[in-house]
C-alpha cells in the first residue's frame, strides 16, 4: 500500500469521525429536556463523567496532563461554554442554545481582529453583519417566559467558544486534551454547589442519561475530535460546528415536541447559512494559497 493511499484512507476516516462527533454532540438538548435538574447541576455531573473519558484517553496515549497558559486558558473557557450551554438550555429552546452557540466563528473573527490585528475582508464584515442579523431574529422571537436570558448565556457560550479557539489554535495535541480535562473539571466544580442548593431527585432515569450525555454526548467526541484533527482537511474542520446545530433542534421537535417560532427559524437559517458559507469561503482561500 502506497503512502499516499495510506494518508487518504487516515483522511476519509477523520472525515467520518469528525462528522461523527458533529452528531453526537448534536444530541444533547434532546437529553438535557428529559432530565428535571438544574443546568448547572447538569453540567457538573455531565462534565464529570466527559472528564473521566478524556483522562482515560490520555493515559491510554500515554499523554500528560499540561497547565500551560494555552491549556489553562481553554480549560476555562471550555468550563464557560459547557456551562453556559446547558443552562442556556434549561431558559431558552434548544435550537435558540445551539445556533447561537455556533456564532463562535464570528467571535473568533473579531477576537482575532482586535487582539491578533487580523484584518477583515468584505466577506468577513458582511457574514459579521448577516449573523448578528439572524441572532435579533432570535432575540425578536424569544422575548416571552425568560427566553431573552436563555439566549444571552447560548451567546456568552458562543464567545467563550470563540475564545477557547483562539487560546488551543497553536497548541499541542497534549494542550488540547489537558485543556479539555482542565474544562470538564471546572466545569464539575461549578456544579457541586447546585447539588447542595437545589437538591435533584436521582432516579435510574436521570442518572442513565447523564452517563449517556457524559459518554456518548461529550466524552467520545471530544476522543473522536483528538484523534481525528490531525488528518482531517482544512475544509471539513471548518464545517465541523454545521451538522450540530441542523440536527439538534430536529431530534427535540421529533422526541420532545419542543418547536422553536417561525422568526427563530427564519434566524436560524440566516445564522447557519451565513456561517457555512464564511466557513466554505476561508478554506477554499486557505487551499487555494497553500
Amino acid at each position: 500500500m502506497s503512502g499516499k493511499t495510506a494518508i487518504a484512507m487516515s483522511r476519509t476516516r477523520a472525515i467520518f469521525e469528525i462528522l461523527l462527533c458533529a452528531a453526537l454532540w448534536s444530541i444533547a438538548g434532546i437529553f438535557m429536556k428529559l432530565i428535571p435538574w438544574s443546568g448547572f447541576v447538569i453540567a457538573g455531573l455531565r462534565s464529570a463523567v466527559a472528564g473521566a473519558v478524556m483522562g482515560v484517553y490520555m493515559l491510554a496515549r500515554r499523554q500528560r496532563l499540561t497547565f500551560s497558559m494555552r491549556s489553562v486558558l481553554g480549560g476555562v473557557m471550555l468550563a464557560v461554554v459547557l456551562t453556559c450551554f446547558s443552562v442556556a438550555n434549561k431558559l431558552t429552546t434548544a435550537a435558540n442554545a445551539i445556533v447561537l452557540q455556533f456564532t463562535s466563528p464570528i467571535w473568533l473573527m473579531l477576537l482575532s481582529a482586535l487582539f491578533l490585528h487580523k484584518r477583515f475582508t468584505r466577506a468577513d464584515i458582511a457574514a459579521a453583519v448577516l449573523t448578528f442579523f439572524g441572532i435579533a431574529l432570535f432575540f425578536a422571537d424569544g422575548l416571552a417566559a425568560g427566553r431573552t436570558a436563555g439566549n444571552c448565556v447560548a451567546l456568552l457560550a458562543g464567545l467563550a467558544f470563540g475564545c477557547y479557539y483562539i487560546c488551543l489554535g497553536e497548541g499541542g495535541d497534549a494542550e488540547r486534551s489537558s485543556s479539555v480535562v482542565i474544562g470538564n473539571a471546572l466545569t464539575f466544580l461549578v456544579g457541586v454547589p447546585f447539588l447542595f442548593t437545589t437538591q435533584p431527585v436521582f432516579t435510574a432515569q436521570s442518572v442513565g442519561l447523564i452517563l449517556l450525555l457524559g459518554v456518548v454526548q461529550l466524552g467520545v467526541p471530544y476522543v473522536l475530535l483528538a484523534r481525528a484533527s490531525g488528518y482531517c482537511p482544512p475544509l471539513v474542520c471548518s464545517l465541523l460546528g454545521a451538522l450540530e446545530p441542523l440536527l439538534n433542534p430536529v431530534w427535540v421537535a421529533i422526541f420532545d415536541g419542543e418547536t422553536p417560532g417561525p422568526l427563530a427559524l427564519a434566524g436560524a437559517a440566516v445564522v447557519i447559512a451565513t456561517i457555512t458559507a464564511w466557513c466554505v469561503r476561508g478554506g477554499k482561500r486557505k487551499e487555494v494559497g497553500a
